[in-house]
């Protein structure tokens, strides 16, 4: 593109003399641009923000991996050894830890009780290498579990949970009722026996999730295993990666060493329904705003054809003068794509701070009580940004290929003659 045919596109897209319709529809034009992008970069940065918030809140009790196996027991003898295996498996393994999971019957001694999952964890204790992050939740007490016996008997309950049951950190206790291993029957009845332990109440936890703090009671890992009666056996083993954007490879691999009867489910497999559902939500956002670049480059469209009819005869002369066909298509391609630049670079510098000042200076405040975050959170990624812009630049750039090639089309006569 020579330089004549930049000055005179840049003519063009200011008003003339007498006349500022032409300079007044470029800057709508323009400005489309602008309310396109920025709004799909805090958008996406919201999405993102709450995404990986709800993802946070939802793996806080989760591992990046479980490690289990197959057969009719679900638990898993010899444990030491394959955390061993599992532990050399640096440096993508970092921390690994066995657990047992179930669910009991729990009652402060009232008349009222219900249905719990308790989940065996080893006890907070210095030196510790914890998989989970669910450890920093504890709003009263700790999960160190000890007790006034010196014992580790203690249990730390979910807040919803331990107001239900109308409990007390060292003050009250609840009685757990689990079916047991199944293996022990009724005398009398020949129905499997259930086993009954009492604990203390040692500390109360409130991650924000209503499943964890409405459902989840946590007990030393000796205390689970007496409660399940699974004897030294576990339910599986935690293991916590470098990212949780490894976890998957890692699961696969650990799978692939460990063999039969040996599984792994890594942290998108518990929860694939829910996160499938995010990635869809975001992509349907995604597309609905994209519209509003879509109409501005219709803007643009407009705003080049008024400029290709105003600006007939003064085409007409230029051809005339023996300026080719394909320079008139390169003055209007310019003027789309100096509107499509910038457009979208002011869009995306509104954006940028627009998303920056949203979460920095918490200008969208929430109610925690009801959505467990205390304002809207933006997380900005490069790719989505470096997108955004591409697909703008893009839609721009397309718009202008209609109104260049009408201009380009006109004969030098005829556009003198118009009028």
């Amino acid at each position: 593109m020579t330089k004549l045919e930049l000055a005179i596109a840049w003519r063009y897209l200011r008003s003339r003399r007498g006349s500022r319709l032409l300079s007044l529809i470029s800057v709508i034009a323009i400005g489309g641009v602008i309310v396109g992008v920025s709004a799909l970069i805090v958008i996406i940065g919201v999405m993102n923000g709450l995404q990986s918030d709800l993802r946070e809140k939802i793996l806080i009790g989760s591992p990046d991996i479980r490690v289990l196996t197959y057969g009719e027991d679900m638990s898993m003898a010899g444990w030491p050894k394959t955390r061993d295996r599992v532990r050399r498996m640096k440096p993508s393994v970092v921390a690994v830890s066995p657990f047992v999971h179930g669910q009991a019957l729990i009652g402060a001694g009232h008349t009222y009780s219900e249905g719990a999952f308790f989940m065996g964890i080893e006890p907070d204790e210095p030196g510790l290498n914890p998989v989970t992050r669910i450890r920093t939740t504890a709003r009263a007490g700790n999960f160190t579990f000890g007790t006034t016996d010196g014992k580790r008997r203690g249990v730390v309950i979910g807040n919803r949970l331990a107001e239900r049951l109308n409990v007390t950190p060292g003050i009250d206790s609840v009685t757990m009722l689990s079916a047991g291993n199944g293996k022990s029957l009724d005398p009398v009845t020949g129905a499997p026996a259930g086993h009954f332990e009492r604990f203390e109440v040692t500390g109360i936890f409130e991650t924000g999730m209503y499943e964890y703090d409405n459902n989840y009671v946590f007990l030393s890992l000796e205390s689970a295993q007496q409660l399940s009666q699974l004897g030294n056996s576990v339910t599986g083993l935690e293991v916590r990666t470098q990212t949780r954007a490894e976890a998957p490879r890692v699961a696969h691999a650990i799978e692939d060493s460990l063999g039969f009867p040996y599984r792994t489910e890594d942290w998108q497999a518990q929860n694939s329904s829910l996160f499938h559902a995010l990635k869809l939500e975001k992509f349907g956002m995604t597309f609905i705003l994209l519209l509003i670049v879509l109409v501005a480059a219709f803007n643009i469209v407009s705003t080049l054809t008024m400029v290709v009819t105003d600006k007939t005869r003064e085409i007409g002369i230029l051809r005339a003068m023996g300026m080719p066909a394909r320079s008139i298509r390169r003055i209007f391609f310019a003027q789309g794509i100096v509107i499509g630049i910038v457009g979208t670079f002011a869009g995306l510098l509104i954006g940028l701070v627009a998303s920056v000042m949203i979460d920095r200076y918490k200008l969208i405040a929430l109610d925690p009580s009801v959505y467990f975050i205390d304002h809207l959170p933006v997380a900005t990624q490069p790719l989505d940004v470096a997108s955004i812009v591409l697909a703008s630049l893009l839609i721009a750039a397309a718009a202008t290929l209609y109104p260049a090639r009408q201009a380009a089309k006109l004969f030098p006569v005829e556009a003198i003659r118009h009028e």
